[in-house]
């Protein structure tokens, strides 16, 4: 991972584009990303695998720059939601449901 966001900040240095990468932006392009991302699947199910791949890709791109950006390790800061998600949907309660925790 640690290796993937440096070839990601090296790209972007070469290009001049940190200037442009304050957390605020990084934060509406990930949005901007997902919105593409989901036009992938609008309208039916069928969707191109390689332009998903792409869309995703610009997605994960932008979170990893955030995390960066905020000094937040991306493993970890993912280990320790799913921390929390266990506590919220215990398995005994959430197992094949898609309930909200506060309904559960």
């Amino acid at each position: 991972m640690k290796d993937l966001i440096k070839k990601i900040k090296k790209f972007t240095e070469e290009r001049d584009w940190d200037q442009f990468h304050s957390p605020e932006n990084l934060a509406k392009s990930i949005s901007i990303e997902s919105g593409e991302l989901l036009e992938c699947f609008q309208w039916n199910s069928n969707y191109n695998k390689e332009e998903v791949a792409s869309e995703l890709a610009d997605v994960l791109n932008y979170c990893l720059l955030l995390a960066d950006k905020c000094d937040l390790d991306p493993k970890q800061i993912v280990l320790n939601k799913m921390k929390e998600t266990e506590k919220k949907y215990p398995i005994e309660k959430s197992k094949g449901k898609s309930t909200k925790y506060t309904k559960l």
